[in-house]
């Protein structure tokens, strides 16, 4: 089966000139379908560049990127853009609109889609709140959510479009052991039965253990893709 990420001997560099600087160094990894991997390693290590690039935010510099068999090597904006649509982001800042409720906040994903225009879109939104343990908070505004709430909110928007790749950047950094448990599971669990891939940037460790694989990254370099090697240093 094709992975659904195939990074090979991937380069990025930020700047030009005598101003150019290398981010990252041929990295090779590949993600299958419904696999659930946490990237660690140091701040400044390349981690969040590299989820950019499997997200379609950035087009791929030098080697080859192909994201859901398509290759990203000098992709242009529409190409991008066209991928986004199958991709969900959960950002360590929720990133919610506070004026709009928990509902309409997950109905904007549905909205960018085609697909669903002629469905009823609050009903979807709220069943999949309802799936995250929000059911009695559909018309909550942001300001009256918990922050693991909030988080809720965000993955039931990453994921109400069933998207085929879930990317979330430090979605537990924010929140306390019990809500940072609850919110991974709960991705974890989701993407299971959407048979979703799930990539998780952090530096909690107390999440480690949900991984089917923990990439560890140093200096723009991929080092390991062992979870025991990985857990043994972080119990």
């Amino acid at each position: 089966m094709e992975p659904v990420i195939s990074a090979q001997n991937l380069n990025y560099y930020f700047g030009s000139g005598d101003l150019r600087k290398q981010a990252l160094f041929d990295v090779n990894l590949e993600i299958q379908a419904g696999e659930i991997i946490i990237m660690t390693g140091p701040s400044g290590s390349g981690k969040t560049t590299l989820l950019t690039l499997f997200g379609g935010l950035r087009s791929a510099q030098e080697g080859s990127l192909k994201i859901l068999g398509e290759e990203l090597r000098g992709a242009g904006k529409s190409q991008l853009a066209s991928l986004r649509k199958h991709i969900g982001y959960i950002f360590q800042a929720h990133n919610l609109m506070t004026f709009l409720t928990a509902q309409r906040n997950v109905r904007m994903a549905l909205e960018l889609h085609d697909r669903f225009l002629e469905q009823d879109l609050n009903a979807i939104a709220t069943q999949m709140l309802e799936s995250v343990g929000l059911g009695d908070r559909v018309q909550y505004y942001p300001e009256n959510l918990s922050g693991g709430q909030k988080q809720r909110v965000a993955i039931a928007r990453a994921l109400v479009t069933q998207p085929k790749i879930v990317l979330a950047d430090e979605p537990t950094a924010a929140l306390d052991k019990k809500s940072g448990r609850e919110v991974v599971e709960l991705m974890q669990k989701l993407a299971k039965e959407q048979r979703c891939t799930i990539l998780i940037v952090t530096h909690d460790n107390r999440i480690l253990d949900i991984a089917d694989r923990i990439v560890y990254m140093e200096d723009g370099r991929l080092v390991s893709q062992d979870k025991e090697a990985a857990l043994a240093l972080h119990p």
